[in-house]
């Protein structure tokens, strides 16, 4: 990616930010962000790899959204974020609530058959269409070393005991 190409995603970022200050202003210290821009500035953090970046924004994300669980794919930036961000018992956190959100995600990713049991249906993110159009793979140069940290995780024990906890639960 050449500097002029991160700057501009960098304007967008900034232009997004600058509409959900405004948005919460009109709204009198609340937000309505009924179109959803505060999903989009993770991908283009992780675009241009600022995980600092995406890693501030999350928390800002998490601190004025604070019940909103996001969707599965901005959850499995999350994760990546995370990940490349030495975070890793949070990361772990990060990609059971992806995989609870929509278990077609991290096969999908990963470019293998899902051959665990579908999470129970609540809302349209949780289809195998969501996990086909997301824009991440295993064969992202970038992503290598989280797919293979994302491999070995989901194949563990610990994982398979989480994700049958919250199975359970549900």
């Amino acid at each position: 990616m050449t500097p002029k190409q991160i700057e501009r995603i960098q304007i967008k970022i900034t232009k997004i930010r600058k509409e959900l200050a405004a948005d919460k202003k009109r709204w009198g210290g609340f937000y309505d962000d009924s179109r959803g821009l505060r999903y989009l500035p993770p991908e283009l953090y992780l675009r241009i790899q600022d995980y600092s970046g995406a890693l501030r924004y999350f928390n800002w994300f998490h601190k004025n959204f604070p019940d909103d669980s996001g969707y599965p794919v901005f959850l499995f930036e999350w994760a990546i974020t995370l990940f490349k961000k030495g975070k890793i018992k949070e990361a772990k956190a990060k990609t059971i609530q992806t995989d609870r959100a929509n278990s077609w995600i991290i096969p999908a990713f990963l470019q293998v058959e899902n051959s665990r049991p579908p999470t129970k249906m609540f809302s349209n993110w949780q289809t195998a269409e969501v996990a086909e159009e997301m824009g991440y793979s295993k064969h992202d140069a970038e992503l290598a070393d989280f797919a293979e940290w994302l491999s070995d995780f989901v194949s563990s024990a610990e994982f398979t005991g989480l994700r049958g906890d919250l199975l359970q639960k549900t």
